[in-house]
């Protein structure tokens, strides 16, 4: 089948003109003042990707430049230029008017309270996000994010006890295993020992598990989410009397956020170290043990 080359030129006109008719009248950039020194660390989107993303502190500074530029042959009129740092302030940029060629608008929010943490989990994230906003009556308004992260940092704690605890079937099992400490920053070791004091039951193997759990709060609903971000095994075959097993695991390597308590009233985040024992039979023992996990300060993370 052919087609005449006139009809197949005007196809391509009305194709090109819907192109042109929905693109977007203008260009926004979101530039830091610091955005070449500043810091970036990886962030994952919503649609998996990963992405660097600026990274900041409560109680600083965030400046920068937003430039709009018209499309070649375009003319913007719109009803007023302004940058949100989403759930905190909003910034005025320009007064409702034309924008015929490029401008750019310093802005600069000062000592900006961010006292909540950057975290993406199964059921929430909690993001800061600069939002730019050129509103007009007709075409909609052309709207452009930026999202940056927040880390908070936390000294070491002045009391930081040992966990001490047994695992017991009477008769059958009795163990007891030992944490050197309680609380460990995102890139600690964990140090301990499992004793075996009395055994009877034909263990097959033993692991250790870092568990985090996510609560979020939805009305009167309280929903919660359990993870296992590490499994690590500690022994493979039947353990002795007297036995004594060592424990070391890096946490480095895992993707673990700071522990987060009640933030805002909707969500918080708690780990745990558990500890399973599988018998030959597939019978699963374990016990388990709230930790806390908190950023240092100068930390790489």
């Amino acid at each position: 089948m052919s087609i005449p080359l006139a009809v197949l030129g005007l196809s391509l006109l009305a194709a090109n003109f819907l192109i042109e008719a929905f693109k977007p009248a203008c260009s926004i950039s979101i530039k830091f003042s610091d955005g070449k020194t500043r810091k970036r660390v990886p962030i994952k989107r919503e649609n998996g990707q990963t992405l660097l993303a600026p990274l900041f502190r409560n109680q600083e500074n965030i400046a920068g430049k937003i430039t709009i530029e018209p499309h070649q042959g375009k003319r913007i009129e719109h009803n007023g230029v302004k940058v949100e740092l989403l759930g905190q302030i909003v910034r005025e940029l320009d007064v409702p008017g034309d924008i015929y060629e490029r401008t750019t608008y310093p802005f600069e929010f000062s000592m900006v309270e961010m006292p909540y943490e950057t975290y993406n989990g199964v059921n929430v994230r909690l993001r800061y996000v600069l939002k730019v906003t050129v509103s007009r009556n007709y075409g909609g308004s052309i709207i452009e994010y930026l999202n940056f992260l927040v880390h908070n940092y936390s000294p070491p704690p002045s009391i930081n006890t040992s966990i001490k605890m047994e695992v017991g079937i009477e008769d059958c099992l009795h163990i007891e295993f030992e944490y050197n400490k309680s609380k460990y920053h995102l890139k600690d070791v964990i140090v301990g020992k499992i004793y075996f004091f009395l055994v009877k039951i034909k263990i097959k193997n033993m692991d250790i598990e870092i568990r985090r759990r996510e609560s979020t709060v939805t009305g009167a609903t309280n929903h919660v989410e359990t993870e296992t971000l590490a499994k690590f095994e500690l022994m493979d075959g039947a353990p002795v009397r007297g036995e004594s097993i060592p424990v070391r695991l890096f946490l480095s390597p895992y993707e673990l956020t700071p522990t987060h308590r009640n933030i805002n009233n909707k969500f918080s985040v708690k780990y745990y170290l558990n500890l399973v024992l599988v018998d030959e039979e597939g019978l699963r023992y374990f016990k388990q043990q709230q930790i806390t996990i908190y950023r240092l300060p100068l930390q790489n993370t």
